[in-house]
């Protein structure tokens, strides 16, 4: 007989960057080579207008495509409300608009 002492193994959270697909940040940094030049001051997502709707978070964006977790950028770029404030606010003047223009045809492209 066995009992449950209320504690469990947690998931394994570590990130395995072999596994995971670096091909889309390859692709997008040689369709929008600004994108390069993030620094992750998050001016962008402080003044996004669909941040305040929806739970979407371009840096949690940025995050997941350095990192190559491909399956919740589909999720998360379909959140966007094309307003453009995040490309005002960027202080290194990245163009964010033709980046996530750009993701959709990732997406195309690589089947996300």
């Amino acid at each position: 007989m066995t009992r449950e002492f209320g504690y469990t193994i947690q998931k394994d959270r570590q990130i395995d960057y072999d596994q995971n697909d670096l091909r889309v940040i390859e692709y997008l940094n040689w369709l929008e080579p600004s994108f390069r030049i993030c620094i992750g001051c998050g001016s962008c997502t402080a003044t996004c207008t669909a941040g305040h709707f929806v739970d979407f978070n371009i840096r949690r964006f940025h995050i997941l495509l350095l990192r190559g977790e491909t399956n919740l950028l589909k999720e998360e770029i379909e959140k966007c409300m094309f307003c453009g404030k995040c490309q005002l606010v960027c202080p290194r003047g990245i163009n964010m608009r033709s980046l996530i223009l750009s993701m959709y045809s990732v997406i195309e492209k690589f089947g996300l």
